[in-house]
């Protein structure tokens, strides 16, 4: 059974999220890890867990900012979209995508944003690239919107 999960610290799945995390692949997970040791997070925003017959293999987080430049007033952002290589093609990020926008639209938001390298992957999900703009690390990415109406 595929479940998607909004957490905060104190979760049921926080401490295996964050051990994925820690310990994948990529490079951003050590990063949120830290974020989540840290309970670098408002009240509102979260990390979204994927589970398969309840283990972690995937997440997301949907916070105020994430990367883009605080000189941009779009909010709030999708990040550190995740997939464990031994579950890809199963459509988990299409539905952590939607449980954040559904969240997102619950608090309010008509629109979600999400910054990417990628070509190609986001749009496949609905999401329209707005253009290029300015992270935090003063380095140039793609930011690319979506409507929370699902």
């Amino acid at each position: 059974m595929i479940e998607i999960f909004p957490m905060s610290q104190g979760h049921r799945y926080w401490n295996e999220t964050f051990s994925l995390a820690a310990n994948c692949s990529w490079k951003a997970g050590s990063y949120l890890a830290e974020k989540m040791i840290n309970n670098e997070f408002s009240e509102w925003e979260k990390v979204f867990a994927a589970c398969v017959d309840e283990k972690v293999v995937g997440f997301c987080t949907l916070t105020e900012k994430d990367e883009l430049s605080p000189k941009y007033e779009f909010k709030p952002l999708i990040g550190f979209v995740f997939v464990d290589e031994q579950y890809r093609g199963k459509r988990l990020s299409e539905l952590m995508l939607k449980s954040a926008a559904s969240y997102a639209h619950e608090l309010g938001y008509q629109k979600v944003y999400i910054m990417s390298g990628e070509i190609g992957l986001y749009e496949k999900y609905g999401f329209i690239k707005l253009g290029d703009y300015e992270t935090i690390y003063g380095t140039i990415d793609q930011l690319f919107v979506k409507s929370t109406l699902l």
